[in-house]
């Protein structure tokens, strides 16, 4: 019986695996979605956004603050299976998100800026749970969608099962650039969902949550509401999958 118990366990076992998975070469016919210049193709809260040095920055002081989270919104278009790459930069005092395949809420809300789906997190972090790339569920109810390092499937009923870890704390430490441009790239094709950090893959997940996965939606750069902040973001290219 002993023999049989551990067997079973060996078999449930996750893949404790770190050999690095690179990103995919950059599709041809990549669209540019920020020109450089000025936020033509964006909607977003003029007090807290704008281009500064050729880069969307955003901001909130003590005088300028987040009437709840808000974001800066990409009106020209809507994902669905997608490459998105991009670059950006924020300070440690609050974090950031990248919204993909979201809806843009308009009614009971703080601001006209309101975005909830799935969320790539940013954060100038290295310490595991509460680094960049993790998928959130920003207002929704699954909170922490899939951690960093983890390659995983949810079930029907939204149960997260990980196969297989993708990276450790100490390794994204060495990968992640502190106070830096780090290059983030989004691959989604049907529910699978790839994150990669500055060229490596750090989180695989396919979503069969029958009542809240999702599968198209808008892109949308998150500055969070408490304390004041700045993020800022640049090269955002993004290509449609066939």
């Amino acid at each position: 019986m002993l023999r049989t118990l551990i067997a079973a366990a060996v078999i449930v076992l996750p893949q404790w695996s770190f050999a690095a998975e690179t990103v995919p070469a950059e599709p041809a016919g990549m669209q540019s979605i920020f020109n450089g210049k000025d936020l033509s193709g964006w909607s977003g809260d003029s007090r807290l956004w704008s281009v500064k040095d050729g880069v969307i920055h955003g901001e909130t002081t003590e005088q300028n603050v987040a009437k709840g989270n808000t974001f800066i919104i990409w009106k020209d278009g809507v994902l669905k299976d997608f490459d998105l790459r991009l670059s950006f930069r924020c300070n440690a005092t609050n974090n950031s998100g990248i919204q993909y395949r979201s809806k843009h809420i308009t009614e009971k809300v703080n601001n006209e800026w309101v975005v909830r789906g799935y969320q790539h997190e940013l954060r100038n972090e290295i310490k595991f749970p509460n680094t960049s790339s993790f998928i959130y569920d920003e207002g929704g109810s699954r909170g922490r969608v899939c951690l960093v390092g983890e390659r995983a499937t949810s079930d029907a009923e939204g149960k997260k099962t990980v196969t297989e870890t993708l990276i450790d704390e100490e390794g994204f430490a060495k990968l992640f650039k502190l106070d830096d441009w780090n290059e983030v790239v989004i691959r989604a094709k049907g529910n699978h969902i790839q994150h990669y950090l500055n060229g490596q893959l750090i989180l695989d997940f396919t979503d069969n949550d029958a009542k809240r996965a999702l599968s198209e939606g808008i892109l949308a750069l998150q500055l969070h509401a408490g304390k004041p902040m700045w993020v800022e973001f640049k090269n955002i290219r993004m290509k449609a999958l066939d």
